[in-house]
């Protein structure tokens, strides 16, 4: 049998004694920001057509069928580049649109996008390995990653997709693209500076601030030759 003792003694002999509980030291919290190396927060776009990133967004038409748009965005002017509506999107579908993109306007140095199967595809892969452009794949099912094509195709959804009734594909496309004009000429954005982002892309083409398309054009043309001569 023990004997009963105010704590407040133990307390004092204790102390008197020079003892002393060892504090438990607080660790410091991992700093984690979920995101990975591709994040467009970790890897911003630093000039005009230097990084590009791309997403699906699917509408139904009245008769119930399925839509897909696929929208192409440059992260750094925010300008649509593209808004094509198709009833499906294969790799090649994918790949033809870069390609025409790539000759009219030029290469960005970086395509931002998902691990979606359109884009993780050897159609495309050949066609960006052709113009010297490199694929920045997000982590998947981290959507915030691929931030600046989600913002846009939330605006789309919000502003016309939700307010729209699509009869046929023929409309959706015609309206479609009717609001990226619209957006890119008539919208201002705040972060640059309340201009559109075609005006602003202009600036960016008047002052310099673009990335230099000939040496991916010289690439693409020797490709193009080699593949020619070991074709035949």
């Amino acid at each position: 049998m023990g004997f009963w003792v105010n704590h407040k003694r133990i307390y004092r002999l204790w102390h008197n004694e020079g003892f002393h509980l060892k504090h438990k030291e607080k660790r410091g919290k991992r700093k984690n920001t979920g995101a990975s190396e591709n994040a467009c927060d970790r890897k911003p776009s630093e000039y005009m057509d230097h990084i590009w990133s791309y997403d699906f967004i699917e509408e139904k038409l009245q008769n119930k069928c399925k839509v897909r748009v696929l929208n192409i965005v440059d992260e750094f002017t925010h300008e649509c580049l593209v808004s094509e509506a198709e009833r499906r999107f294969k790799g090649h579908d994918v790949a033809e649109v870069l390609r025409y993109l790539f000759l009219v306007r030029g290469c960005p140095e970086y395509i931002r996008s998902d691990n979606g199967s359109e884009f993780y595809n050897a159609a495309v892969k050949d066609v960006m390995d052709e113009f010297g452009v490199k694929p920045l794949f997000v982590k998947p099912a981290s959507p915030w990653e691929n931030g600046y094509v989600e913002s846009f195709n939330a605006r789309m959804r919000d502003e016309l997709l939700d307010g729209e009734i699509f009869l046929t594909l023929a409309e959706t496309k015609y309206v479609v693209d009717r609001w990226r004009m619209d957006y890119n000429h008539y919208r201002p954005h705040s972060s640059l500076a309340y201009m559109t982002p075609a005006a602003f892309g202009q600036l960016c083409i008047e002052t310099d601030c673009r990335r230099t398309q000939r040496k991916q054009f010289n690439r693409s043309i020797e490709y193009r030759a080699m593949k020619k001569e070991i074709l035949s």
